[in-house]
């Protein structure tokens, strides 16, 4: 295995582009190459999400809920938290504020705009 790139399902590709873009996250592919895609492909550094609308999937895929939110928490290694932080604060709704955990890491979270949690972590270095 290389790698694992979740595929998250959405109702608004363009508010979810939007909400992502904030975060410093960039369009690499989408499909249909429109001004409203079914699905994208965004990343930022070594992080790539997939977002894909409810609509797109039919009757494909049954097993998949077609609700926002989920019990899915995306945690996130990054370096800088504190700037990243500060960059993103007031653009976002933050769930759980900056704090230190007791596995060495410094941590905050924030709910998206299709109400998924992200974690956003720094490992400190002993």
């Amino acid at each position: 295995m290389e790698s694992i790139a979740p595929n998250i399902f959405v109702n608004d590709i363009q508010e979810t582009i939007s909400c992502y873009e904030k975060m410093g996250f960039q369009i690499q592919m989408k499909n249909p190459n429109t001004e409203k895609p079914e699905f994208v492909l965004m990343t930022c550094g070594k992080v790539t999400v997939m977002f894909q609308t409810f609509e797109s999937l039919g009757d494909q895929l049954p097993i998949i809920r077609k609700e926002k939110g989920s019990s899915l928490l995306l945690y996130i290694k990054i370096n800088n938290i504190q700037g990243f932080y500060e960059k993103i604060k007031d653009e976002v709704k933050v769930y759980k504020e900056l704090e230190e955990t007791f596995y060495g890491a410094v941590e905050f979270s924030i709910v998206d705009n299709n109400q998924y949690l992200l974690t956003f972590a720094e490992h400190q270095k002993n």
